[in-house]
Parts: C-alpha cells; sequence; structure tokens
C-alpha cells in the first residue's frame, strides 16, 4: 500500500482568487519557491488562459520553482489546454489539471448542456491533455452537489481516458465529513470494481480532495476524506482563498501528524507526511505579507495566539510541564519565543518567568511589588503587555526619583481649515539641564506634540542628523470609561538605535495630554535603561 499522502498547494491560484489579492510575478515565485521548500509535492502555478499575465507568471514558475510538481488550470477545451502545457512544459515535473462541472445544477444554468455532453467533454479533455502531459489531474467541480451514479460514470470514463488523479471538490463548501466519506468511499470502491485497486493501491492512480470552507468544514472534510481512502489533498496557505476560502494545508499536516496514532489505527497504516513543518510559520508569514492578508491571532497552527497562554493557570502548567496544555511543540513549526502572553490573567508565576527571560533577577520581596504595579497600572488596561511595559515597572521602582524628564506646560493649536498645520508647544523640566522649551508642527495635535518633544530633548523621529534617533514601535489610545468626560489612556513603545525598547502609559481627560505623559515615561525609562539597565540586571534586585 501507498501510504503517502501527496499535498497540492493552491495558494497562488485558488488562494489568489481572495477579494482584494493580486501577486505579482516575483511574489508568485517567491512563495512558489516557499512552499517547494516546505516539501509540498504540487504548486498549482495558476490560471494560464485568463491573461497573458497569468501565462508568463505559470510559465516563470514553470522555469524557476525546483522539487515541486507544477501544474497548470485549464477547462475542458482543447484551446485550454493547450495553452495551459505552453505554460508549463518548462516544469522538471509538468502536471495539466482539467476541469468540468457534473453537478445538475451547474449542468442547467452555467454549462447549458446535458450529463451526455459533459460526459464525452471530460473524456475528450482528459484524452488530448494526456497526449501532451504523462501526468493529468480532472476535477468534478461542484461534485459534492453532484449525482452520485453519474459522477461516478464520470470517474470511471476519466480514468479510462488517461487521469492519474482524480479531484472530487467541495466547491460551495456544501458537505459534512460523514457525507463526504461516504462520497469518497463510494468512488473509490466502484473504481475497485473496474479493475483499479492495483493502480489505487501503488499510487499509480490517486483520488484527491478539494474542499471549500463556507461552512467552516473544510479541514474536516479534507481528514475525513483521507480516513476514506483519498491519497492527495489540496488546500492553500493560511486556508486563504474566495469566499471563506480554502482548507488549510497547515491544519491537515499538523493533524495528520500530531494524531497519526489514529489513522494509523482507522487506516491500517500510518500516513506519510513529507513536509518540512520548521518552515510552516515561515511560509504562512510570507503569504500573508504577500496577499495583505492578516493571519487572524486565535487561527489554529499559524496564529499568532496559537500558542500563547495568557490564563494564570495555564501559564503556570505550561510553566511546569508544556505538554499540560500544548499538543504541538511550537518549535516544530517554526515558531520562536516565548509563548508566555501577559494579560489582565496572568499570575506571579507569568511575571517571575517573564522577567527572568528578560534577565532580571529579583528578590520575592521585589517580585510582589512588581506584581502589584502590575495589577494596579497595567493589567486592566493593556490587552496584551509588551515586554517593554513590565521591564518600565521595575525600572519605576528602582530609579523612578531620578528620572530626569517631567512635563510642565503643553499648548496645542489647531485650525480646522485652511493650509495651517498644528502647532505644539511644551516645557519640560530636566534634573540635568534646567527647563526646555520648543515648539513642533505636525500632520495632528498629537504628531504636533510628539515633535515638539523631541526637539526639546535632541531626538527624532524623522531621521535628522545630529540628533538621537526613536522608533515609534506602537501608539495606541483607548478610553477607560463612556461619556464625553471619559479619561483616555495611551500607550507607546520606543525603540532606540541600538534596539532598546521602552514603553510608557498615561492617563488623562485630555488624549493630548495622555500621550504626552506616556512619552515622557517611555523616555524616562529608556535613559534609565540606558544608564544602569544592563548594571541592575547583574545584581539580584532587593528593593
Amino acid at each position: 500500500m501507498n501510504s503517502k499522502i501527496v499535498f497540492f498547494d493552491t495558494t497562488l491560484r485558488d488562494g489568489e482568487q481572495s477579494p482584494g489579492v493580486s501577486l505579482n510575478i516575483k511574489q508568485k515565485i517567491e512563495i512558489g519557491k516557499a512552499i517547494a521548500e516546505l516539501g509540498i509535492d504540487v504548486i498549482e502555478a495558476g490560471f494560464p488562459i485568463t491573461s497573458p499575465g497569468d501565462f508568463e507568471s505559470v510559465q516563470t514558475i514553470a522555469r524557476e520553482v525546483k522539487g515541486a510538481t507544477i501544474a497548470a488550470l485549464a477547462r475542458a477545451n482543447q484551446k485550454d489546454i493547450e495553452v495551459a502545457w505552453e505554460a508549463i512544459k518548462p516544469a522538471e515535473r509538468p502536471r495539466i489539471h482539467t476541469f468540468i462541472a457534473t453537478s445538475d445544477i451547474h449542468l442547467k444554468y452555467k454549462l447549458k448542456k446535458s450529463r451526455e455532453e459533459v460526459l464525452e467533454l471530460a473524456k475528450q479533455a482528459v484524452s488530448f491533455a494526456r497526449s501532451l502531459c504523462p501526468d493529468v489531474e480532472f476535477s468534478a467541480e461542484d461534485a459534492t452537489r453532484s449525482n452520485r451514479d453519474f459522477l461516478a460514470q464520470v470517474v470511471l470514463e476519466v480514468v479510462k481516458a488517461g487521469a492519474t488523479t482524480i479531484n472530487i471538490p467541495d466547491t460551495v463548501g456544501y458537505t459534512i465529513p460523514q457525507e463526504y466519506y461516504d462520497l469518497i468511499k463510494f468512488l473509490i470502491e466502484n473504481l475497485k470494481a473496474n479493475g483499479y485497486e492495483s493502480a489505487l493501491k501503488k499510487g499509480d492512480l490517486r483520488i484527491s480532495v478539494h474542499c471549500h470552507n463556507d461552512l467552516g468544514l473544510a479541514v474536516a472534510n479534507s481528514l475525513s476524506a483521507i480516513l476514506a481512502g483519498a491519497t492527495q489533498v489540496e488546500g492553500t496557505i493560511n486556508g486563504i482563498g474566495e469566499r471563506a476560502g480554502n482548507a488549510a494545508l497547515e491544519e491537515i499536516i499538523m493533524t495528520l501528524k500530531t494524531r497519526a496514532d489514529f489513522f494509523k489505527e482507522k487506516l491500517g497504516y500510518e500516513p506519510l507526511v513529507n513536509i518540512n513543518t520548521k518552515k510552516i510559520i515561515p511560509v504562512s508569514q510570507l503569504v500573508s505579507q504577500h496577499t495583505g492578508m492578516l493571519v487572524q491571532p486565535n487561527k489554529a497552527i499559524v496564529g499568532a495566539n496559537a500558542f500563547a497562554h495568557e490564563s494564570g493557570i495555564h501559564q503556570h502548567g505550561v510553566l511546569c510541564e508544556r505538554s499540560t496544555y500544548e499538543i504541538i511543540d511550537p518549535k516544530e513549526i517554526g515558531w520562536t519565543g516565548s509563548a508566555i502572553v501577559l494579560g489582565k490573567h496572568s499570575g506571579r508565576h507569568a511575571i517571575s518567568f517573564k522577567l527572568e527571560s528578560l534577565g532580571w533577577k529579583l528578590s520575592k520581596e521585589m517580585l510582589d511589588k512588581v506584581f502589584e504595579k502590575y495589577r494596579s497600572e497595567v493589567k486592566d488596561i493593556l490587552r496584551k503587555v509588551d515586554d517593554a511595559y513590565l521591564e518600565g515597572i521595575v525600572l519605576d521602582l528602582l530609579l523612578e526619583r531620578e528620572y530626569r524628564y517631567k512635563l510642565t506646560s503643553s499648548q496645542v493649536i489647531s485650525v480646522l481649515s485652511g493650509s495651517l498645520k498644528p502647532i505644539a508647544q511644551v516645557e519640560i523640566e530636566d534634573k540635568k539641564l534646567g527647563q526646555r522649551v520648543s515648539v513642533g508642527l505636525g500632520i495632528g495635535p498629537i504628531d504636533a506634540a510628539y515633535k515638539a518633544v523631541a526637539s526639546a530633548l535632541g531626538y527624532t523621529f524623522t531621521g535628522e542628523e545630529g540628533k538621537k534617533s526613536l522608533k515609534l514601535l506602537d501608539f495606541h489610545i483607548d478610553a477607560l470609561s463612556g461619556g464625553t468626560s471619559a479619561e483616555g489612556v495611551c500607550g507607546v513603545i520606543l525603540e532606540d538605535e541600538r534596539g532598546i525598547k521602552s514603553a510608557g502609559l498615561g492617563k488623562d481627560g485630555d488624549i493630548v495630554i495622555a500621550s504626552l505623559k506616556a512619552l515622557i515615561k517611555a523616555l524616562n525609562r529608556l535613559e534609565a535603561y540606558q544608564e544602569k539597565g544592563e548594571t541592575l540586571k547583574k545584581e539580584i534586585l532587593m528593593v
């Protein structure tokens, strides 16, 4: 029995059909190469007939992406198939993927053809494709809403015509796992009964599945089909695709690896998954970057929160033994960094762990003070607490009396119309150099105020020569309550030229003042850390 599961990636074709996504050739090649390095067996590079640009991108991918079979999509007609073949001919291993709908609803309203006509077109398309290319995949579009007996007839006839892979798409995400299992099983048994059992066992003939996520069942349906005997599974990175997307390949891959015991028990063999899983996160991030489609934080496997623990009980468990709340080692899929995320539910264990990982050695008494300050000042304000805020609390407890800057006055003038930009003036008390006064112009009042502070203290956010450069990594404003008199809270995270980060929070009924307080707090902490931070980390802090 050939136990290998063939993974077919259609990120560059079906994934690019996501609304708002348009990849250029350079981006497609970069994604294609990354997917090949992941170990994906088949990459569907595109639909060459749709435009000269699509043809060029498919042909370029066929030339430049090595290690995977390169497929091109074609409708069941000679012109499409000829163009697809010309595009993928340069590939190490080319595949023509031709399709036609088989459901009565598609036949009646879209194709306006009879079942007999569709059957004949399918056979002719596969036969012609096979005359050009030894690897031909046939897809029965809308298979899950097709008449079973007619679908089985089409499948059998295209296999006779030379198709090496038969794809059974759930085109509109309509089916459910048990129903899909039964359909795949039925089609496989029909092929076996007609003399193709040996070809299926050897892997010379494969049943493939392609599931959409309209009911949120794409991955579940794909796995159910594998249990029924399918040996190729199609999907996209991050599950992107038109409407609700496609089956997420990374989820299928990690399910097969994590629950190999279950699949071995049910199938009688362990499905072979030849994937370099440590490439999953880098590929996911690359696809997200190039498509502009952010990965939802709670998405399985690749979401930012997939291995993040914020609950105090969960954090304690993970710190004692990761397997208490994790079924996959994050490193196995390429995650780096800590899984402990500070938030409103975090306890002393998490605070202590975080500080130790950042290099701070605290006595029990000092840790208690940090935790109380964290609870009173940070945890109910920030949804997620960056390490810089936590280090800032330690610096406050140790060095706040030595902080250099204090905002003593600010004034901002904004004009609702005309070309005059908002202007801000700030006065800052500097313990070393006395009173500092400066003005700034900006796009808005906060921008003007921040430029005034930077000018007063010798900093720049824009890279001016002769000044200390700062990056504003994060800036956000929230209301602590409702109504027109609500107090606002501003959070900022800064980074200096050496990569040292510092954070500050500021609260006030005036959001400009809140923003200035946050900036001054972050600057004080930054300079305190620059002067004494590394020295303090070498001591056990007892304050």
